[in-house]
């Protein structure tokens, strides 16, 4: 289980303190798929960094019994002056995973042939999202942390995330953010709705899409 408890984030802004986040609370259990809704500003991705540990609560905390991803696609906790393959080598030592069958889904997965031989620094945006794509995925979590706006790439990259994320993985948990009513719907079976701060849970997906248009 992975438990959001009383969840509150507040940011500088100019020379006040802006709320993002006001006692959000969840959990997620395994195989479960929540889905992430909220107009944008609603704090969805500072909440999926919060479970992710990218970023701290300013009160509250996150209780973990499975283990869980980082944010998938998550660009920002790379050495940009190791290779794509010193980082593969890096993520495999850090998860105790074999280095050949990390490297070899890395490999198919992100495309970057001879790229991966180059620093991260001069890799474009889009070649850092599929190697942080093909490196999350690399490793088997109970849970993933899905932010769709880091999405990007063509949409045949766009069909294997697919696939890869809720097809090839259909026993594993998704905390999922994503604009996209259709894939909540087909996807989720839970919903969270963010507005204003605050947060509700829906076991009635179609019913949270109502709520979450009507904003």
């Amino acid at each position: 289980m992975i438990r959001a408890v009383s969840i509150c984030k507040d940011y500088h802004v100019g020379h006040k303190m802006k709320r993002v986040l006001d006692n959000v609370s969840f959990e997620v259990r395994s195989g479960e798929r929540l889905g992430i809704l909220g107009r944008n500003g609603a704090g969805k991705s500072t909440l999926v960094r919060i479970m992710g540990g990218v970023e701290h609560p300013s009160s509250g905390r996150v209780e973990r019994t499975m283990t869980q991803s980082w944010p998938l696609g998550l660009t920002g906790g790379f050495q940009g002056s190791l290779t794509g393959y010193d980082n593969i080598k890096f993520i495999a030592r850090l998860y105790d995973k074999p280095l050949d069958e990390v490297r070899s889904f890395v490999e198919d997965f992100s495309e970057l042939g001879q790229h991966l031989r180059a620093p991260v620094k001069v890799y474009s945006s889009g070649m850092r999202a599929r190697l942080a794509f093909g490196l999350s995925l690399a490793i088997d979590f109970d849970c993933y942390l899905i932010d769709e706006v880091i999405m990007v790439g063509d949409q045949r990259f766009h069909r294997r995330c697919r696939y890869e994320i809720f097809e090839k993985r259909p026993d594993r948990a998704l905390m999922l953010v994503s604009h996209d009513t259709g894939v909540i719907n087909e996807y989720c079976n839970a919903a969270l709705v963010l507005h204003g701060g605050r947060s509700k849970v829906f076991m009635d997906v179609p019913l949270a899409l109502d709520i979450y248009t009507g904003l």
